[in-house]
């Protein structure tokens, strides 16, 4: 079975309109414990995110007014930023969404890869935000019933009842008997990507060998 989103999901809105102060992005921060909000537009679709980096650029930033032919478009930005009021100028456009439907995993991809903690989730039909992934959400699916975590496992294996498994702590060992070897292999690509799968450990014995060996290169 898949996680998604809506199976973690927050559903309390952490956002600000684009005309928000300064003032109101760091009490909404502060209020939520979040190191970044997202900005809405008056229908309450994402236009941009800004986080706790975009706001220290105020006091780390020293050039305000005065721009370098030799700055990078980068610097440009910071400065950009520094100087900014509103939500809209401090923002970092566009805003990084999923949707309820989304797996978890590939959330945790997106989060990953763009070094965020969180995502605004959005209603499919209308682009509105309607709840927020935090990385604690997605990092829950590693902490599943363990009978719940085995049965999805078997859920996925061609023969449940002709394997043993035992998991701790996310780990699952699968024992067993298979015809090839290849299929050994499979076994435990279709196991790791189950949610919440920790690590695979298969002790799996194989009557065939149809995996080919190729020598190294002389």
């Amino acid at each position: 079975m898949s996680i998604e989103v809506k199976d973690v999901m927050g559903r309390v809105v952490i956002a600000v309109l684009e005309e928000a102060s300064f003032a109101d992005i760091m009490a909404a921060m502060k209020r939520y414990a979040v190191g970044s909000v997202t900005v809405i537009d008056a229908d309450r679709r994402p236009v941009g995110v800004v986080s706790e980096d975009d706001l220290l650029l105020k006091e780390t930033d020293t050039v305000r007014h005065s721009i370098s032919i030799f700055e990078s478009w980068q610097q440009r930005q910071d400065h950009r930023k520094a100087a900014a009021v509103t939500a809209a100028q401090l923002m970092t456009s566009p805003a990084i969404t999923v949707t309820p439907g989304t797996s978890v995993r590939d959330a945790a991809r997106v989060m990953h890869a763009k070094r965020i903690k969180q995502l605004p989730v959005t209603d499919v039909m209308t682009g509105r935000v309607i709840g927020t992934l935090h990385q604690r959400d997605v990092l829950r699916v590693f902490s599943r019933p363990a009978a719940e975590l085995e049965a999805d496992v078997r859920a996925v294996l061609p023969e449940p009842h002709a394997f043993s498994i035992e998991i701790d702590a996310g780990v699952v060992k699968i024992s067993g008997k298979v015809e090839w070897k290849s299929q050994t292999i499979a076994l435990m690509e279709a196991v790791r990507a189950v949610e919440g799968v920790v690590d695979v450990v298969a002790e799996v014995a194989c009557e065939k060998e149809d995996l080919i060996i190729v020598p190294p290169l002389m």
